[in-house]
């Protein structure tokens, strides 16, 4: 389990993570989602050791992050950024990731070059992105982590292969055990793998919900009033409201029964629900922190 409580850094006078707290379950793949600047990467790099927090705790297991060195050695860490020697091969990458992590597993490496069709003599910085993104995913899952840090993890793979990590990712995560943190603008894809969702913005963690539990306490209704209205009843709680013809698209934050049962008291035409993707979520979430769509006129 990975538990951060009240976690603070600032850099000078920019607080980056103002007591940011977030519980990822173990066994778990959990979506961090924020809009730029939010704060994600700084707290993945408190997560794997890179930063000391000014205030707060960072904990994996039950043990502090920081300077354990033990620790470390379970973790697996994919950053957008993935370090490598100017002057390596993958295979030297490899003898150097079989250095630091123990439980570095050979004989998965070689059955990994099946999936990963990349020249071992091959010197890493003349790979493209994708393909130095493959390596980096090849080395980690071959140290067999117990957590799996990923930030942008499947950028600059062709869809294919991105198809291919999240398998090989979830099949550890169902075989092992293994705990996911992913953070990630692919809302869309995050949809299809996680199964908890975080959603940080200014440094803070706005909410922390399971992705079922989320869906559940969030509904799209379309609704048709007897009467046309243009206006909608103000007693009604309305997180978002848009208008085409006659038919109001209302964004509601209780479960889709709930919001039925209150529209019914005004005998609508017409009253669907409809399912939000997580993308629809995150944006109806942050509406309400001033980043929704804006709206300019020249």
């Amino acid at each position: 389990m990975i538990e951060v409580r009240d976690l603070t850094k600032r850099f000078g006078d920019f607080t980056a993570l103002d007591s940011a707290s977030l519980t990822v379950p173990g066994g778990s793949v959990y979506g961090l989602v924020g809009p730029n600047g939010a704060g994600k990467s700084t707290l993945l790099r408190h997560l794997s050791g890179v930063y000391r927090q000014d205030a707060g705790t960072v904990r994996i297991g039950g043990e502090d992050v920081w300077e354990n060195t033990a620790l470390k050695a379970r973790l697996g860490v994919v950053p957008d950024d993935w370090f490598y020697y100017p002057q390596a091969s993958v295979h030297d990458m490899m003898l150097h990731y079989r250095s630091l992590y123990p439980a570095f597993n050979t004989e998965r490496y070689e059955k990994l070059k099946e999936v990963f069709t990349i020249g071992e003599k091959q010197p890493v910085r003349r790979l493209s992105k994708g393909m130095q993104k493959q390596v980096a995913f090849w080395l980690t899952l071959s140290c067999m982590p117990e957590v799996l840090l990923l930030d942008e993890p499947v950028d600059g793979l062709d869809p294919v292969m991105r198809r291919q990590v999240w398998s090989l990712m979830l099949g550890d995560v169902e075989q092992r055990g293994m705990t996911v943190l992913v953070s990630s603008h692919n809302l869309r894809e995050l949809e299809d793998v996680c199964d908890h969702v975080g959603i940080l913005e200014r440094g803070r963690v706005l909410l922390e919900r399971s992705l079922a539990e989320l869906q559940d306490n969030m509904v799209k209704l379309q609704v048709v009033f007897p009467d046309g209205a243009d206006q909608l009843p103000p007693e009604l709680p309305v997180l978002h409201a848009s208008k085409l013809g006659r038919v109001h698209t209302l964004i509601m934050r209780m479960g889709a029964d709930e919001a039925q049962r209150r529209l019914a008291e005004y005998q609508p035409l017409l009253c669907d629900a409809l399912p939000l993707t997580l993308e629809e979520i995150f944006i109806y979430e942050l509406e309400g922190e001033d980043y929704g769509v804006k709206n300019i006129v020249l």
